[in-house]
């Protein structure tokens, strides 16, 4: 099949690459996000996908709405059967998923109907979910609620970051994704309603949401914690600054300190909860690098007693 893929992030690249290296589909063209700003001279830079299309010389549409009368024009002289899409960041008019004959397929990072939206992953480390898993689906104009196509499932190990599990369902994602164009292709493959229960929603994680409650337990802790890494970030204050959490394991065997307290040892710092301590093993503190935290306590000389949140 001629395909036009879409995507932005670095997460969309290896379905890209597998839709390159596949011998059965043509990818015609990438659509993307526009250059963003980035870095400290907020210089322009080209998202990840366009990057990796304009090595494979692949045409990069880059459309500031995938609305906009020169994109459809474009779209329609390449006159594409399917558009596979990963993490395109936008939302695609009805008259952009009317030109391919076989519409717009979706590699969704969860096991739909559950975590419908931008943050999939995130929200399912943040729940203490078990497992997780990919789902390609047929865009309808609904939030992640058309068809589905094929899923794979995937662990959610204890100590996963939302980074560690969205970089294996990226590649695992890929053959999902690459599979599916096969089926859709020789048709044997046909998209199935989702049901009607089982519904969760995953909006996107705002920086306020990535605040840690210290009243809360310490497993609630350790998943907000793994949930926003590496974004937003997971954070809290420390004589009134922001100090990132980028690591933090709980201590079921402590429960000596109050919510927020910190203890420090020769080689260790902790910090209460509403349960069970969590030992802090890297933060970074605002305008530095990350850091062990037994080094951040020993430079900034701890009080006995102080506490985070404040």
């Amino acid at each position: 099949m001629k395909l036009v893929f879409a995507g932005t992030p670095e997460v969309a690249v290896p379905a890209l690459d597998a839709l390159i290296a596949s011998d059965r589909h043509e990818v015609a063209a990438v659509v993307t996000r526009p250059d963003a700003p980035a870095g400290r001279g907020r210089r322009l830079i080209a998202s990840p996908v366009a990057e990796r299309a304009e090595e494979a010389g692949i045409e990069v549409l880059k459309p500031a709405r995938p609305r906009d009368e020169e994109f459809l024009a474009r779209l329609r002289e390449i006159a594409p059967d399917c558009c596979p899409v990963v993490a395109y960041g936008a939302l695609l008019p009805k008259v952009a998923l009317a030109v391919p004959a076989r519409g717009w397929v979706n590699l969704h990072f969860s096991l739909l109907p559950a975590w419908r939206g931008a943050a999939p992953v995130q929200h399912a480390v943040m729940a203490g979910d078990e497992v997780t898993g990919a789902s390609t689906f047929l865009i309808e104009e609904g939030l992640d609620s058309g068809p589905v196509y094929g899923v794979l499932t995937e662990e959610i190990r204890p100590t996963d970051t939302s980074g560690d599990l969205l970089t294996r369902l990226a590649f695992a994602g890929a053959g999902l994704l690459a599979a599916t164009m096969d089926g859709i292709e020789d048709g044997t493959l046909h998209a199935v309603p989702q049901p009607a229960e089982g519904v969760t929603l995953a909006p996107k994680i705002s920086v306020e949401d990535a605040q840690v409650q210290w009243s809360a337990p310490a497993l609630r802790v350790d998943r907000v914690v793994r949930g926003c890494t590496p974004a937003p970030g997971a954070w809290t204050l420390f004589r009134g600054e922001r100090l990132k959490l980028v690591q933090a394991v709980p201590v079921l065997d402590r429960t000596d300190l109050a919510p927020g307290e910190l203890a420090v040892g020769k080689n260790n710092v902790y910090a209460g909860t509403g349960s069970h301590a969590v030992e802090l093993l890297w933060v970074q503190p605002q305008g530095k690098k990350p850091m062990r935290a037994a080094d951040w306590a020993r430079g900034v000389r701890i009080v006995h007693g102080e506490l985070l949140g404040l």
